[in-house]
């Protein structure tokens, strides 16, 4: 059996004198306008990255994130883009590339929860494809469209990797709402199949299951859950996450901090995810 050499990472390869943070190249961040997607924006900025911040909504909150970065002193622009619309993809990275350069980084944030918590018993199949089409089958598309493209860069000038934000959901079971979990569920195995599959081309693909993180998404339960997360009883570290714990674990992955790891899970829930009697 004759063993592979591994690819060249690009921080071996010989950069310009002037090289440093802004060899990061480009990072892609959908639903980036706020929460956990501004907070990714702004970490992966901070540490050298040209950020293409893509939302739904164009709105004030989405100028708002741009303006973080600019501050930072990086590159970056607003597209709004709907990733169920996989018609639409071919145009965003088109732009992207155009006006910051070949993309080094996607980050896949994107995501909607299930409109009311309810019986899993009355769950319409409008409301269940809906969901999937857009936490699944488009955040499914838009990898493989920047996978594509990433493949056929014949000279990568920065580390390359694609990190999927999940949930805890993906394992945990919330029948309450369970097109989320079923989504959820459907990406981590999503993440899996592109790890293998471009292992031998030096991109890494990551992903990452928050827990309990202070959002709007999870506003409709924050009373509920708070006394739970104070007891220990949800989160063994008694406290809720904030959206920099998640853009702090993905600008580690981005870097190439982790360079042999890929088709990796990385909770970042306060241990909510340890099985305990």
């Amino acid at each position: 059996m004759t063993l592979r050499e591994p690819p060249p990472r690009a921080s071996e390869k010989a950069l310009p004198s002037d090289a440093g943070l802004g060899e990061r190249g480009v990072a892609l961040v959908t639903g980036g306008r706020r929460g956990i997607g501004r907070a990714i924006c702004r970490e992966l900025a901070a540490n050298g990255f040209d950020v293409a911040v893509v939302d739904i909504v164009d709105d004030d909150s989405g100028r708002e994130t741009v303006e973080m970065v600019k501050r930072v002193g990086r590159k970056t622009f607003f597209r709004q883009c709907d990733i169920s619309d996989t018609g639409s993809y071919a145009t965003l990275l088109d732009q992207v590339e155009g006006e910051l350069g070949a993309i080094s980084c996607l980050v896949n944030n994107a995501g909607i929860q299930v409109p009311v918590r309810g019986d899993l018993l009355d769950v319409s199949e409008e409301m269940f494809d809906h969901l999937i089409n857009i936490n699944l089958r488009g955040t499914f598309f838009l990898t493989q469209a920047v996978a594509r493209r990433m493949v056929a860069q014949t000279a990568p000038v920065a580390e390359r990797s694609i990190i999927t934000i999940t949930s805890a959901n993906a394992g945990l079971v919330s029948p309450e709402k369970g097109p989320y979990c079923v989504s959820k569920a459907g990406l981590s195995m999503a993440s899996q199949q592109f790890a293998l599959r471009l292992a031998a081309e030096g991109i890494r693909v990551h992903e990452i299951r928050p827990g309990l993180i202070r959002t709007s998404m999870t506003a409709d339960v924050y009373e509920r859950y708070s006394p739970l997360v104070a007891a220990g009883d949800i989160c063994p570290m008694r406290r809720w996450g904030e959206p920099e714990d998640i853009a702090r674990g993905i600008a580690t992955l981005a870097t190439g901090a982790m360079p042999f790891s890929t088709g990796d899970i990385y909770n970042i829930g306060g241990g909510m995810q340890i099985h305990q009697l």
